[in-house]
């Protein structure tokens, strides 16, 4: 098994949390969601957020306007819906199921320790 894919793997599952995340902060565009998961050491390829934004928000989990910008063409800037929010709490709370179980099983003496 190869286990720079199945980091891969664990990244993608966790993409969507982290977007949700990211815009619960604020509104953002696209090249400003890759910059702020660059910062937190998630690297996304443009290929790969565009159409997880768009799949989000025919959901109706996002929401999008356009921005002019000083520095270029306008940008679409994408903002959680109130179904949004809703569907981010649950995501939280299945993220703390699942951490706490891993955390769980990372930390539980074996019968030998015991």
């Amino acid at each position: 098994m190869n286990i720079e894919n199945l980091k891969s793997q664990m990244r993608k599952g966790m993409l969507e949390f982290c977007v949700l995340l990211l815009l619960e902060r604020g509104d953002a565009y696209a090249s400003e969601i890759i910059a702020r998961m660059k910062d937190a050491h998630l690297i996304v390829m443009e290929g790969t957020l565009y159409p997880l934004l768009t799949r989000l928000k025919n959901d109706g989990i996002l929401t999008y306007r356009w921005e002019e910008s000083p520095s270029g063409p306008p940008r679409k800037y994408y903002s959680l819906t109130p179904y949004g929010l809703t569907f981010l709490l649950q995501l939280n709370d299945a993220w703390n199921e699942i951490s706490h179980t891993v955390n769980h099983l990372l930390n539980k003496p074996t019968e030998n320790e015991q």
